[in-house]
């Protein structure tokens, strides 16, 4: 959301508007702040505008929207005119003259001139961009995720872009919106001159923005057969036969995603040398390793909707399976001939085995948990899948400590996230919750001192109709409630851990990845 329905107030004037946008954007450029910026920054952001300049509450959503187009001006006026599309409201027309036939796509224009309609378009055309009439920017998304343009340049009300400004937000969608000047749903009027300006920008560097979506579906194609069968030893075995399949079976390869897109937006080069792609399938062959190792330590005999290796083959197999995954992701990196990498992933393979230690120990013997308990196996445990994937990208990239410290920061911000989102997932699914370390676990335990209903709730033999009875399920919600805020909160610390970061194309996306992981 930009703003509740009683912040939807315009600057009355044009004087008064220009005067805020050149206060605006002196604001921004005394932070140096690097697009994209979240929605809770753009909040913050606004309140201390008009702190410091004691500006009217209620223009808060106009400021929003304000100090978005000045952090992404300068991304915007470097993209071609080609690869841009000015996205019109169909209020701009006159609702008593126009005559203009309205299909699927938006409004087609008569040009009659009775608004100001046409001259915009017309401006756009002159300089090679696409224009359409049309109402909400999720008209454009779908020509922006399938690369016909990069970016949008969208005239619309304030009602309209609270729906839609979070969208562009979260995808990182480089783009500017100008608000109209009068809210409702016809006769509305824009500052047709900061329009023409908005549009006509260019800047003397040009660049082009990597397709991400691109990456994904070829480092999709580095599992094929053909391209394992290059890269790994000879799967003339038994073993080597399963453990080649498990790798490019099912999963939805974004540890491997990761190190390619990080070492892309630092390179800026489409096509990845064969090192990169070695590292990215050694990231896999450790995480499809450590899913081997851990269905046979919680006995599980289904993952991806199929049977387990372990339940498939039978245990001895099993970890054999999970151990040679190991010994191809060890030799794959050594054949880049940088021990960087290797060291990586030996101290995050190192720290998954002491976090999946501390959830066994603790299975065996389970006891009251603390929230600092099941963080700290979350650290262990999950982060590191997240943490090693950036962190090889970075060192394939050549980049500096620095930038792994803000990726450090944001890794374990993201996959304390994830694995809280994992754990109220656990309660909203027809499916029994095995007893095991969560972070709803330890919320029951913290906020209870009933010793009856602790022992029960650690050694019950089905957990979630332990909970699902009227007198705990209170308790449970209460518990779910607290970790969904908790999510909620690391899920911020995850995007404003970005804010270090200089380089655009990895701070858009860090942002993408990290809606699409967390959705």
């Amino acid at each position: 959301m930009i703003a509740s329905k009683e912040i939807y107030t315009i600057p009355k004037s044009y004087a008064e508007r220009k005067s805020l946008r050149e206060l605006i954007d002196s604001f921004v450029s005394s932070r140096s702040l690097v697009p994209p910026v979240s929605m809770d920054n753009l909040h913050d952001l606004s309140d201390q505008l008009i702190k410091d300049f004691s500006l009217d509450p209620e223009m808060k959503g106009w400021l929003m929207v304000e100090i978005n187009n000045c952090v992404w001006k300068e991304v915007v006026s470097s993209i071609p005119y080609e690869k841009r599309i000015l996205l019109l409201p169909k209020c701009l027309s006159s609702s008593s003259k126009c005559q203009a036939d309205v299909d699927e796509l938006g409004l087609l224009c008569h040009r009659c001139n009775r608004c100001v309609i046409p001259d915009l378009q017309d401006k756009a055309e002159s300089l090679g961009m696409m224009s359409i009439v049309a109402e909400g920017f999720t008209s454009v998304i779908g020509l922006i995720q399938n690369r016909v343009v990069d970016t949008v340049i969208g005239v619309s009300c304030l009602e309209s872009l609270e729906k839609a400004f979070p969208l562009l937000i979260n995808n990182a969608v480089p783009g500017l919106a100008i608000p109209l000047n009068i809210a409702g749903c016809k006769d509305t009027t824009v500052d047709y001159g900061y329009v023409e300006e908005m549009i006509g920008m260019l800047s003397d560097k040009e660049i082009e923005l990597l397709d991400y979506d691109y990456l994904k579906a070829s480092v999709q194609g580095w599992f094929s057969t053909d391209n394992l069968n290059r890269l790994l030893t000879p799967a003339n075995d038994h073993t080597s036969g399963v453990a080649q399949e498990w790798l490019g079976g099912e999963g939805k390869r974004w540890r491997p995603y990761l190190l390619a897109a990080v070492y892309q937006a630092f390179s800026g080069v489409k096509e990845l040398p064969e090192y990169v792609q070695a590292a990215a399938i050694a990231v896999e062959c450790f995480h499809k390793a450590s899913l081997v190792h851990d269905d046979i330590q919680d006995n599980d005999s289904e993952r991806y909707g199929k049977q387990t290796v372990n339940a498939a083959h039978g245990v001895p197999i099993a970890i054999n399976v999970g151990d040679i995954l190991l010994g191809e992701g060890y030799r794959l990196l050594t054949g880049s001939g940088n021990m960087e990498l290797v060291k990586a992933a030996a101290e995050a393979h190192i720290s998954l085995c002491k976090g999946q230690g501390m959830e066994l120990e603790w299975s065996v013997s389970p006891r009251p948990l603390t929230m600092d308990f099941v963080l700290d196996i979350f650290c262990n445990k999950t982060v590191p899948a997240f943490d090693v994937s950036l962190i090889m990208g970075v060192i394939c990239a050549g980049e500096n400590e620095e930038v792994g410290n803000i990726l450090h920061a944001y890794s374990r911000a993201l996959g304390i996230a994830y694995q809280l989102l994992d754990d109220i997932e656990d309660y909203e699914t027809d499916s029994p919750v095995a007893l095991r370390p969560s972070a709803i676990l330890a919320t029951l335990c913290e906020q209870s001192s009933d010793e009856l209903f602790l022992y029960s709730l650690l050694h019950t033999e089905d957990l979630k109709s332990f909970l699902n009875l009227p007198e705990n399920r209170p308790l449970l919600d209460d518990a779910i409630t607290k970790v969904k805020q908790m999510a909620k909160d690391y899920s911020k610390a995850a995007l404003d851990a970005l804010d270090g970061l200089s380089n655009v194309e990895l701070k858009r996306l860090l942002f993408r990845v990290t809606k699409k992981i967390l959705k």
